[in-house]
């Protein structure tokens, strides 16, 4: 049987209409372009109503498209404690709307190292990630919470600190970006299908084999340096080897959600379902 994803976009599509608009106008703008998957860029902050959230949720139902959220970007794991409590109401904001929303996934940057190592760091982002996952369960809130691997080795967010905490906590799993993870090192490396095979045997034999059937990827072309990711990119204006990820992802028989953060997101998204289908 083949692997499956849904394919979808990270925040409105470009070519969403006005009317009607917002997240309910990008959910049926998908739907009407052969997508199915949908991650709400909550980007800046968490501004929504209740009212809206059960609109989101009504809408997505009855259309079939995934819904997830990318909470805003002032995360960090590793702040100080005065500063991790805005961090932590980001996080918990996007967690509480987003199930009221009916998504089953929340996205986030963990934050930066700060200059230390990923050991220093990783007990107390588990820590803190514990205390909103116990928080968030108490309440009967099941969603997922996605740490993603970032783009720039300053940042904490390697495939390996994603890894150890989705092993130490149940309801944390990574949300991989494999644009992210081939900028990471500012080489041009991570782009073969033995490097792209590596990641997901490590995410195999780390988090279980029924890991790879839920996996949440993004994806786009990206620009990098020496110090990691630059901007997004159309994949068509990037070396992204997307024929070699896709053929890993078919031989590891992965399934899950592939959103696109290119800047024309639709049109890449598209794209990649062609692709994905063809190969």
């Amino acid at each position: 049987m083949p692997a499956s994803f849904r394919f979808g976009t990270v925040g409105s599509p470009i070519s969403t209409p006005k009317r009607p608009g917002g997240s309910v106008g990008a959910i049926l703008r998908l739907k009407e372009l052969g997508l199915d998957a949908l991650e709400l860029g909550w980007v800046r902050a968490v501004r929504v109503t209740k009212e809206t959230c059960a609109a989101i949720q009504a809408t997505s139902s009855e259309q079939g498209v995934l819904i997830s959220i990318h909470a805003p970007y002032f995360i960090n794991l590793n702040a100080s404690d005065e500063e991790w409590v805005n961090s932590r109401k980001r996080l918990m904001d996007a967690a509480v709307y987003g199930n009221l929303a009916g998504a089953t996934d929340i996205i986030f940057h963990p934050g930066s190292y700060f200059k230390k190592s990923p050991e220093e760091v990783m007990p107390l982002a588990i820590e803190r990630l514990e205390g909103c996952l116990d928080e968030l369960r108490e309440a009967g809130n099941k969603v997922t919470l996605r740490p993603e691997t970032m783009g720039k080795s300053a940042m904490l967010g390697s495939l390996e600190d994603t890894l150890a905490m989705a092993k130490a906590l149940p309801g944390v799993e990574p949300c991989i970006d494999f644009a992210h993870l081939h900028a990471r090192p500012g080489d041009g490396s991570v782009n073969t299908y033995d490097e792209f095979s590596h990641i997901l045997e490590q995410v195999g034999k780390t988090l279980g084999e029924k890991s790879l059937l839920h996996l949440h990827i993004h994806l786009s072309g990206i620009k990098y340096g020496e110090k990691g990711e630059r901007e997004h990119l159309l994949l068509k204006d990037s070396d992204l080897n997307l024929a070699d990820l896709f053929k890993a992802l078919k031989h590891f028989h992965c399934q899950g959600r592939i959103l696109c953060e290119s800047p024309v997101m639709e049109d890449d998204a598209l794209y990649m379902k062609e692709f994905w289908s063809e190969k």
